[in-house]
């Protein structure tokens, strides 16, 4: 015996609500009005609307504007294959509001943590010439500011040397650029701007420096830090600009200093190999921290975790720490050289102030 129900129906077509009786047969239905049936529809294809006063409501699969109103209540055979409203936040309402945030705050750092780490890994399995075609890609000539002088080139090659034979295959070159800095670009690439070389007051806080640059080189940092910076803007893209900006910088921040302070340990620890004392460096540091006005106050200590830097007198301290107990007596260059690195850029084209901001 067919189960029948009282409904109002919309078919989509006209805009006239009819008076209708929905026959359910098994796992469908059709819907009679007088002698006239319309259908036959099945149950599966059904989807719940929000209620009309207190009457339920439902429309049908891919028919726009077509549905029906129970004008009366279902017998069992029809309810039960009537489909639930499905309303938004279901999920959340059954586990409550606090729980779910938390269980999204839980996934978010998860996500985060494993964006952070994944560089670490993916970076070692680069190969080393798409990593140094990438260097080339990004140095070009470096906006023409590259000082090409014979004698100072030769001067580079002696501090490589002077460094150890396992650093020979990296590229080094000045950038006639007043800023005191040198960068590591990947690939092996390091440019070492002139300001910091005018700034030098021995060729030992060069090679400490140039240290540096080649423990971010032998840590394959910047190819680490390239990826770390496209997972993060990948992930945080879809939160408010500031938020995720903000969140982007903290964390990359924190991976930042944790790479400069490696640097700094394998800067020390091929100092000590090639029995150059880390003093120089050291000295280096705290002229570049006298500079700088926050250097006594409590800002300083505040900078020290927030820079991606460490502050220069900290890591002067450390470089100073290094040198207890090591003779490190024999000069990174002899005074031919040194004077042939200083005027390395003697003649070259002028700085320009509006290259890559310097």
């Amino acid at each position: 015996m067919s189960e029948t129900v009282r409904v109002w129906h919309y078919d989509g077509q006209v805009a006239r609500r009819r008076d209708t009786t929905l026959v359910a047969d098994g796992n469908r239905f059709v819907l009679a009005e007088g002698d006239a049936t319309s259908g036959p529809f099945a149950f599966a294809d059904l989807v719940a609307r929000e209620p009309v006063g207190g009457q339920r409501v439902f429309g049908l699969k891919r028919t726009p504007g077509w549905s029906i109103t129970l004008a009366e209540e279902a017998p069992p055979a029809i309810t039960y294959q009537l489909p639930p409203l499905q309303r938004y936040g279901g999920i959340i309402d059954r586990a409550g509001l606090w729980p779910m945030v938390a269980l999204f705050a839980l996934v978010a750092a998860v996500a985060l943590y494993v964006v952070a780490q994944t560089p670490s890994v993916l970076a070692k399995l680069v190969p080393p010439a798409i990593e140094r075609q990438l260097g080339d890609a990004m140095i070009g000539d470096f906006g023409g500011r590259l000082c090409t002088d014979p004698g100072g080139t030769a001067a580079i090659e002696a501090l490589k040397a002077r460094l150890g034979p396992a650093y020979l295959d990296s590229e080094i070159g000045v950038a006639n650029i007043a800023a005191n800095n040198a960068i590591t670009l990947p690939g092996g690439r390091i440019i070492i701007f002139n300001g910091l070389l005018r700034d030098a007051t021995s060729p030992d806080e060069v090679a400490g420096v140039l240290g540096h640059e080649l423990g971010h080189v032998a840590n394959r940092d910047v190819l680490e830090s390239l990826l770390r910076q496209l997972g993060l803007s990948v992930l945080l893209g879809g939160l408010d600009g500031n938020i995720g900006g903000y969140t982007n910088m903290v964390l990359s921040t924190a991976y930042s200093r944790s790479a400069e302070t490696r640097a700094d340990d394998f800067a020390i620890a091929a100092l000590k190999q090639s029995n150059i004392s880390t003093k120089p460096t050291a000295a280096f540091f705290r002229r570049l921290s006298g500079k700088d006005p926050l250097n006594k106050s409590t800002a300083a200590s505040v900078l020290a975790y927030v820079s991606s830097h460490p502050v220069s007198a900290v890591r002067a301290d450390r470089f100073e720490a290094a040198a207890a107990g090591s003779t490190g007596d024999r000069p990174a260059l002899d005074a031919e050289h040194w004077a042939a690195l200083k005027s390395i850029c003697k003649g070259a084209k002028p700085a320009s102030k509006t290259m890559i901001g310097f």
